[in-house]
């Protein structure tokens, strides 16, 4: 699971030497993410299936309907993710295993742990994907942005996105993660941001580097990052209207 609060920027040059308890929740998070990224998914890969079944597939596996941990009589087990692939979705070739070797040697120097140090080891891997988020609770809202994002991907106007099923033991809301190539390309960024709000979202979104996923940088975690490193408001003031996008680590306002 995503974040499902962003905390206020912050930053740190180094670990405290005292770091309070709560600091580790990160982990726990981390873990969750883990667990549903390696439980089986329900996914709509368009560049294999025909458009006339995504009807009855977005029917069928609605996020507010599907259980994250199965039904209680056994019928159905867990489901880590609901995701739709594009027509153009390719898997990159991130280096994830060389990136975590060098997170480890990058803690064991002493150095800086900063957005500039893991950005750094980022480009060294070629792990610069990146994804905009939105939380919402169960029910219309969320069922409405999903339908809304998941027809763009199919129609290829996003290359992928994913939804987290519905928990009933968790008070977190779901989360709709929405994909694109190169956190490092601002401007592509924007035009993600762009796309999504074209298909009618208004609620707020952060987006997330792929690197913090894997390197456990979640909230409350010992760093003390910001784990997200853009946030968007739709601004419903401006003409035509558009979104207020805040670079949460220069804390510059980007359009």
């Amino acid at each position: 699971m995503e974040e499902d609060e962003v905390l206020p920027l912050e930053s740190l040059e180094s670990a405290p030497a005292n770091p309070d308890p709560e600091v580790f929740a990160a982990d726990g998070y981390a873990a969750e993410a883990m667990a549903a990224d390696l439980d089986p998914w329900i996914v709509f890969d368009s560049r294999k299936t025909p458009k006339a079944e995504f009807e009855d597939w977005l029917e069928s596996n609605r996020p507010s309907q599907v259980s994250r941990y199965g039904d209680e009589d056994g019928g159905k087990g867990p489901v880590g993710w609901i995701a739709v692939m594009g027509p153009e979705h390719c898997p990159n070739n991130a280096d994830v295993v060389g990136l975590q070797e060098s997170w480890d040697k990058l803690l064991a120097s002493g150095r800086p742990i900063n957005f500039q140090t893991v950005k750094e080891l980022a480009l060294n891997h070629g792990v610069l994907s990146g994804k905009w988020l939105m939380h919402l609770d169960a029910g219309f809202k969320l069922e409405q942005a999903w339908e809304c994002v998941a027809r763009a991907t199919l129609d290829g106007k996003i290359r992928q996105v994913k939804v987290s099923p519905n928990n009933p033991n968790s008070d977190s809301k779901q989360v709709i993660c929405v994909y694109n190539h190169n956190f490092t390309d601002e401007t592509e960024v924007m035009r993600l941001d762009t796309a999504i709000r074209s298909t009618g979202i208004k609620c707020p979104l952060s987006y997330k580097p792929d690197v913090y996923t894997y390197l456990g940088i979640y909230r409350h975690n010992r760093w003390k990052l910001c784990p997200t490193i853009y946030e968007s408001k739709f601004n419903l003031e401006c003409v035509p209207r558009r979104s207020l996008i805040m670079n949460k680590v220069t804390n510059l306002e980007v359009t």
